[in-house]
């Protein structure tokens, strides 16, 4: 059984509850078959890890050989250059700091909190949409909210204009869907639509950044697309579109798991989402601890060593292959109490939901906001809301874990 780990975590039967698995992999903190990536699942030893410049994130340092199933859970690439979530310094941190510059501190301190009145706007008329349609006996949360929500946020980030968003959502759509593939479509077939919708995304992006250059407003492409002076001078045309995808399918695939997730364990937890329901202010621990008990990104594939390491006592050469399953060490009893325990309470929840990191979220802040309104919002509106399956059926990617679809009911939608 355990020369067949990997494969078991990341087959389907074991989506809905992969934990017991985790469980087990602990047991070898560093464990490695034969010819398979080596798996960290502890949480000391992958926060060390997340730190360690050791550790590479550009899949061209993978020099020795591996079967690793997990390349085929990371999609497609495309003919962009590389987005920096797959670079090493100095490469990954010019173009961080680049796009830090209109997304936050210390040059755009309000753009996330800025946000807010927007990210209302949005989360009232989804949950209006909800209570327009024609039943209440069966929603699917998460195409008629968590799926929606977050690439309208990051339209409105970007600057897309209102007129394209739907444009916008049916590229992120079928971009989506080459990271959570149909075991039952024609690969071929699927392959084709996800190249496709990347041409045209991209297009698209190069004439929306042609036109802020000649036109820029205060929108995040505008100041992407700028020539700037500084040290790390500007990006080039295709930096800009490359890091623009990454902000719509990366930013919006994460935060779908995240209120996914977040809503199930609060159905699961009704005491739990009375408590929301009578304390919003809760939402922020709530969220944190959703971010430890179940992460929208489950682990981090395809790292690579860039010299011999030893971790744990077991020595990982250079070139090989490194998989840090972020999850099982959220549930590490050696650093939480209780972890397989949903307590908002508890006092210590420094998670690694997010990474670490010169390579944790970039977009954090904002997914954390997101998910704090998002929950509120349903917990406040939705009266005796209830799960209809249970578990509910999961996309197939094991890397960013989440219901595909969540059926719920409720009684009634209270007023905003």
């Amino acid at each position: 059984m355990r020369e067949a780990m990997l494969r078991q975590i990341i087959d389907y039967s074991s989506r809905a509850d992969p934990y017991p698995l985790y469980e087990e992999l602990r047991r070898t903190p560093v464990y490695h078959d034969a010819d398979g990536p080596y798996l960290v699942s502890t949480y000391h030893e992958i926060l060390s890890l997340l730190h360690d410049p050791r550790i590479s994130s550009d899949p061209r340092n993978l020099t020795l050989p591996s079967s690793d199933p997990l390349t085929q859970e990371e999609g497609d690439d495309s003919a962009l250059p590389p987005v920096f979530l797959k670079l090493d310094p100095p490469d990954h941190d010019r173009l961080r700091r680049i796009t830090n510059r209109p997304f936050g501190p210390p040059h755009s301190p309000h753009r996330v909190h800025g946000m807010r009145g927007e990210l209302e706007d949005i989360v009232t008329g989804l949950i209006d949409g909800i209570a327009g349609s024609d039943s209440l006996e069966r929603i699917d949360l998460v195409d008629q909210f968590s799926y929606p929500f977050p690439v309208t946020v990051i339209c409105r980030l970007l600057g897309v204009p209102r007129e394209d968003e739907s444009r916008f959502h049916g590229w992120a759509d079928t971009i989506a869907a080459g990271l959570d593939p149909d075991p039952d479509a024609d690969p071929a077939e699927q392959h084709k639509g996800v190249s496709d919708a990347q041409m045209e995304l991209g297009m698209y992006l190069a004439g929306l950044i042609e036109e802020r250059r000649k036109n820029p407003g205060e929108d995040m492409l505008s100041q992407l697309a700028a020539v700037d002076e500084e040290p790390d001078g500007s990006m080039s045309t295709l930096e800009v579109i490359s890091t623009a995808a990454l902000l719509l399918i990366a930013g919006h695939e994460t935060t779908v798991n995240l209120i996914t997730n977040g809503m199930l364990t609060l159905l699961r937890h009704p005491d739990v989402l009375r408590r929301l329901r009578e304390s919003p202010e809760m939402s922020v621990r709530i969220v944190e601890e959703l971010l430890r008990y179940e992460p929208p990104v489950q682990m981090l594939p395809r790292r690579s060593t860039l010299a011999d390491i030893d971790v744990g006592g077991v020595n990982i050469p250079k070139g090989a292959t490194v998989s840090l399953i972020l999850a099982s060490g959220n549930r590490d009893p050696k650093r939480f109490e209780n972890p397989d325990r949903f307590d908002p309470d508890r006092g210590d929840i420094q998670h690694l939901g997010l990474g670490s990191g010169i390579h944790s979220c970039f977009g954090a802040p904002l997914a954390r906001l997101e998910a704090q309104q998002a929950l509120s919002a349903l917990a406040r509106r939705l009266e005796n809301p209830r799960l209809l399956e249970d578990p509910p059926p999961y996309r197939q990617n094991a890397v960013l874990r989440g219901p595909r679809h969540l059926p719920i009911a409720c009684d009634g939608i209270r007023a905003p």
